[in-house]
């Protein structure tokens, strides 16, 4: 074998530990240290960083990579989570519907469905945290104003909330 044999010999070893070790890729959450302006229990979404944290006491958050509204849909504010659906059916708001008129009036659960295995509705229904059919969309300002979370988040998301928790939006 070769340098480059050796080299890339090497470089697979080095791989397969780091996997095996879980060094290869950060997680899509990790649990990080955050200032104490907001009490445990809390959901904080801070859009210019495209990350919710969910705050667990100590100082400590659990972050998670996030979607938020596109130029022009983006918000800010304080609000709580009004209502939890498991495999929710999604019924396009009258402003997606304008944009895509081909859209169906509503869609079932399942790979189709937008919002993923679980939505925690905010309240006045307008925006939700949910699910995702598009992973790709993670990381970017691709919605309507809703924030979209992996789906394997936001089911270890929608287990540690309730009705009531707190939700603070910032830019």
């Amino acid at each position: 074998m070769g340098k480059l044999g050796n080299y890339v010999a090497a470089a697979g070893l080095a791989t397969a530990i780091m996997v095996i070790a879980g060094l290869g890729q950060a997680s899509a959450r990790d649990v990080v240290q955050v200032d104490g302006a907001f009490q445990a229990g809390t959901i904080v979404v801070k859009t210019s960083e495209r990350r919710l944290y969910y705050v667990i006491g100590g100082g400590q958050a659990i972050r998670y990579p996030v979607a938020v509204g596109m130029p022009g849909k983006e918000w800010s504010g304080q609000t709580h989570v009004a209502r939890k659906e498991v495999n929710p059916v999604w019924q396009p708001p009258d402003e997606v519907r304008r944009d895509k008129p081909t859209l169906p009036y509503l869609v079932p659960p399942g790979p189709s469905n937008p919002l993923g295995p679980r939505a925690m509705v905010l309240a006045h229904g307008q925006y939700a945290i949910h699910g995702t059919n598009k992973r790709e969309s993670i990381g970017t300002r691709a919605s309507y104003g809703c924030i979209r979370m992996y789906n394997e988040d936001v089911v270890d998301l929608f287990e540690q909330v309730g009705i009531g928790t707190p939700v603070v939006v910032m830019r």
